[in-house]
């Protein structure tokens, strides 16, 4: 704090907050780490050792390459920095490798690599309002706004306890926010083309990026009303945009379309054979639809309504399975999650073409399409609701509605992550940095909004303080249960669907006030 004082006093406080971050991630590195650390160790060597025609066929591990071409070239990158560290775990033969060289290469590069992320935070704090900043630097909307982003805790333990590389790729995606907010639409438009190359779960957020860079840079101008000027159509913006995703998508996908390999690339990119959930399911809304199906299956035994050799053993036993199979609700199936995705993501692509409201009407947008990708997609992650947790940082320091719903996505989606980290010396490091995070971020915007009403309601207050008993009940209670053995898969299952109902009233919350809110033009009228 001494360091943040004297950095602060003479204007670095946005280095000194970088630089703090940055130590801890470095404290962070004998931590824990799970199979991801493990899968791109396995993607450096398929990429060194091997030749690019071979990279989307290789499957000596289970972990075959399975992200877009640019995150291979990435890959293929890191390697010739990493054979100066330890050439064995370049080897495609040496499955679980792990030396101390190998683990410090590759927590160094995921630090080194949140540079981007560092830079990006820095051009967004750029575009913030500071009509509400206060005396206190520590009061500034800038300033809160870098703390929510640089130190986010769930950006933290994925990526340095965890292990993935979401930090430069998230810095892609607010870089590119960024640069729409600057009004920079093709150099926003050029990155997110190349982030879709690097990691294609950012195909959530796409139909925001077309229809605000249609709506808002191709159509040039507006009628007094708001709506669009047919005659101000400009073809040559849109040759532009469509010769940005074009030559990107040539220089990604074209040495693999040469070896006639696309089929093979795309049949990695979307492995549809996987089941409805992963191991343990995203808090969203097939959480509840499993969980209903569970009780229903309960209920339907003990009163005798179903046969239990006709139940599949997936559903009674294990619990939170990839396969899981339903027993009373109907199977669903991808196509059906693509409707419910798409139905979901409408209402906010009409608004943002019919109720246009800047830019911040195109992050509102983005926000709902990842939050709606996340709800009804197909065998989604828990890590993804990070798509909709970062930009939404952007907007809590602007309104006290969106501050409001911000804490209560947040602190949900944050808390839905901690199976992530089920070591016991872990236990401490994640409920101590959650709580410092959670506690920092509730504060700053009370004080930023408060001569606004309160951020919470009592029923929002008592579901957030529900976490806490929860955490106790699956951590410090069950494993000392008769029920451990029998019911394993419980806790999980709690967190999932407790987690869920947080996360789908913030998306519905969200949905409210994009859907009231008027356009911008009406709003200057007033």
């Amino acid at each position: 704090m001494a360091a943040l004082g004297v950095a602060t006093s003479g204007g670095n406080w946005f280095s000194a907050l970088a630089l703090g971050v940055t130590l801890l991630k470095c404290l962070l590195i004998p931590t824990y780490h799970s199979t991801d650390f493990e899968v791109h160790r396995n993607w450096l060597a398929i990429t060194h050792s091997l030749p690019v025609s071979q990279w989307y066929y290789e499957e000596t591990s289970e972990w075959t390459l399975d992200y877009p071409p640019f995150f291979a070239w990435f890959e293929y990158a890191l390697s010739h920095v990493a054979k100066y560290f330890d050439q064995e775990m370049l080897n495609v033969q040496n499955l679980n490798y792990a030396s101390s060289k190998t683990l410090l290469f590759q927590r160094f590069s995921v630090i080194f690599t949140d540079i981007l992320f560092v830079y990006a935070v820095h051009e967004c704090c750029k575009c913030v309002d500071g009509k509400k900043s206060g005396k206190e630097l520590t009061e500034k909307p800038k300033f809160i706004l870098s703390v929510l982003l640089l130190w986010n805790f769930g950006l933290l333990i994925v990526d340095h306890i965890h292990f993935q590389y979401n930090g430069f790729l998230m810095g892609l995606m607010l870089l590119s926010i960024a640069r729409l907010f600057q009004k920079r639409h093709m150099e926003g438009a050029l990155l997110f083309a190349v982030l879709l190359h690097f990691k294609h779960i950012y195909l959530y957020v796409a139909p925001a990026y077309g229809i605000y860079l249609l709506r808002s840079y191709c159509f040039t101008a507006n009628k007094p009303d708001g709506s669009v000027r047919w005659n101000s159509f400009s073809f040559f913006r849109l040759i532009s945009l469509g010769l940005i995703v074009f030559l990107v998508s040539a220089l990604s996908l074209g040495p693999f379309l040469a070896l006639s390999q696309l089929p093979q690339v795309f049949s990695r990119l979307f492995p549809f054979k996987r089941g409805l959930c992963h191991a343990y399911w995203a808090p969203n809304f097939w959480a509840l639809y499993n969980a209903l199906d569970k009780v229903l299956s309960v209920i339907g035994l003990k009163l005798k309504l179903l046969d239990p050799n006709k139940i599949p053993k997936a559903s009674m036993t294990s619990g939170l399975v990839q396969q899981f199979e339903h027993t009373v609700l109907p199977s669903v199936t991808p196509l059906a999650t693509l409707i419910c995705t798409l139905v979901a993501i409408l209402p906010s692509i009409f608004c943002l073409w019919f109720k246009p409201q800047g830019p911040k009407g195109f992050l509102r947008c983005l926000i709902l399409c990842a939050l709606s990708s996340f709800m009804f997609g197909w065998h989604v992650h828990e890590k993804a609701i990070l798509l909709a947790i970062l930009p939404m940082s952007l907007l809590s320091v602007g309104k006290a509605g969106d501050a409001s719903i911000f804490l209560i996505l947040t602190t949900t989606g944050h808390y839905s992550l901690f199976p992530l980290l089920f070591t016991a010396p872990e236990l401490p490091i994640k409920i101590l940095l959650m709580l410092l995070f959670t506690i920092y971020s509730i504060s700053s915007l009370k004080t930023l909004f408060r001569k606004e009403k309160p951020l919470f309601n009592w029923m929002e207050t008592f579901y957030l303080l529900g976490l806490g008993p929860l955490e106790v009940v699956c951590e410090f209670v069950f494993p000392f249960t008769s029920w451990k053995l029998k019911y394993s898969f419980l806790p999980l299952l709690l967190t999932s669907a407790y987690c869920a109902v947080g996360i789908t009233y913030a998306w519905f919350k969200l949905y409210v006030s994009v859907l009231t809110d008027p356009p911008v033009s009406k709003t200057k009228k007033q």
